[in-house]
């Protein structure tokens, strides 16, 4: 049986496959953060093309949570009609679609911000130094993500995804290299991890249990005194029990450095969180071939197998890939004499 074509059940929610296509920024928003024309085509595209989970690009949940002024944001309710405009197309073309909340933190660009991170240090010589965030502000920022939360709900999305991952907010607090404070904000891994878990506390309190709840995380910093997925994996097991479904491992972000990539250099990681941390994950990076994601999932090494670049050039990739293992797969009608 050809695993990346075999449904998958999670809570309440039903994915028709294995395939996800990660959150990948557009950059595309106008400055206020609201979606646009691009982003339904964009995102409407890959659900006719037969991906099972869209995960909507990172979604701020307060203006300085923005990598870019032309990021989605969902700080305010009238963000929520154009994000209900694209998921309710994609749901049509039977996909499900979910949306990663983000705050940029250190690593906004956004010049007429005021940046913020859990230690006052600047991501790099082109980035502003950030304030160290308060007590206080921290509990702001948590309200923010639960807000969020709910305006996701509102607007019918089928899973949210936290990000944690690339450098930002949540992750910064997460590495030792980037959350250098000395309250329980910082320190051990218990204290690292609290600001995420009580992000994680404060959506739950919106998001019905019935339907999924992820993390998006960066296994490796590349930095020998960074996180590494054995450590990331005992951190997942700090918070899981709060009522994490999935975790989407990724790398990197963290730090200012290239990164030695090549086609499944993350699938390892991914590997590593399923079988220390015990949950499902999904896989990926730089994955083009189906038989390639197929190996990841038959071997156990991921539940489900994100494809990111690949999705950008081939909208179609899912409709391709059943064709060449020997899937017979239903296409769109309009399709059909393509086939």
């Amino acid at each position: 049986m050809v695993k990346l074509f075999t449904p998958l059940k999670i809570k309440d929610l039903r994915l028709k496959n294995r395939i996800v296509m990660p959150p990948m920024c557009q950059y595309s928003a106008n400055t206020e953060g609201y979606a646009n024309n691009w982003h339904f085509i964009h995102y409407a595209t890959r659900a006719i093309g037969g991906v099972g989970l869209i995960l909507i690009e990172a979604t701020a949940v307060e203006p300085r949570g923005r990598i870019s002024d032309g990021d989605l944001g969902i700080w305010k309710n009238d963000h929520i009609i154009g994000l209900c405009n694209i998921l309710n197309e994609c749901k049509k073309h039977g996909a499900k679609v979910g949306i990663q909340l983000a705050h940029a933190g250190r690593k906004c660009s956004i010049k007429s911000q005021d940046i913020v991170a859990p230690s006052p240090i600047a991501f790099s010589k082109d980035y502003k130094t950030p304030t160290e965030l308060s007590k206080k502000e921290i509990k702001k920022i948590i309200s923010a993500f639960g807000e969020a939360a709910a305006r996701a709900l509102k607007a019918g999305f089928d899973i949210i995804e936290i990000h944690a991952a690339h450098g930002y907010l949540i992750n910064e607090f997460l590495s030792p290299l980037t959350n250098k404070r000395n309250d329980e904000y910082g320190g051990s891994k218990e204290n690292r991890v609290r600001f995420l878990r009580e992000v994680i506390q404060e959506v739950k309190r919106v998001w019905p249990n019935n339907k999924p709840l992820m993390v998006r995380v960066s296994a490796e910093d590349y930095v020998p005194e960074g996180n590494h997925p054995e450590t990331m994996a005992e951190m997942i097991n700090l918070f899981k029990d709060d009522g994490v479904d999935i975790i989407n491992v990724s790398s990197g972000g963290v730090m200012p450095i290239k990164i030695k990539s090549y086609p499944g250099y993350q699938i390892t990681f991914s590997e590593t969180i399923k079988n220390r941390a015990d949950i499902t994950t999904i896989a990926g990076g730089l994955i083009t071939s189906p038989l390639m994601a197929e190996e990841i999932l038959q071997n156990n090494r991921g539940d489900l197998v994100y494809l990111g670049r690949e999705l950008l050039r081939n909208p179609y990739w899912p409709l391709q890939a059943a064709k060449e293992l020997g899937v017979d797969l239903e296409w769109p009608k309009q399709y059909e004499k393509s086939r």
